[in-house]
């Protein structure tokens, strides 16, 4: 992996060292990243930026709102190998596949 900007290095190198040097002044919770940070801070002020222009949901993550669009579009990016059923979200081709592998939780 190549890196343009050493600053970009060092933030990658926490993937690695686990090094977390953001804390939430509200809960305590330690991030990896500023943005990670600020994310995680909407939880705590309800701040819902992403907003579903097909019904008005709102959400606090860009890939939530990403996910809950495919309600809308259909789309289902998820298909299993073995029967090609495909499904809109992970967590459902997931719990599908233990039909398959005979695995129950």
């Amino acid at each position: 992996m190549a890196f343009t900007q050493s600053n970009n290095l060092k933030i990658h190198l926490r993937t690695h060292t686990k090094e977390t040097p953001y804390a939430c002044e509200i809960c305590g919770k330690r991030m990896a990243h500023k943005n990670s940070l600020n994310e995680h801070l909407r939880i705590h002020t309800k701040e819902k930026p992403y907003v579903c222009e097909e019904c008005d949901m709102a959400f606090t993550k860009r890939g939530n709102l990403k996910r809950h669009l495919r309600t809308h579009t259909k789309e289902k990016p998820y298909v299993c190998d073995i029967c090609q059923k495909a499904f809109c979200h992970k967590r459902n081709l997931k719990a599908h596949l233990r039909i398959h592998t005979k695995e129950k939780t």
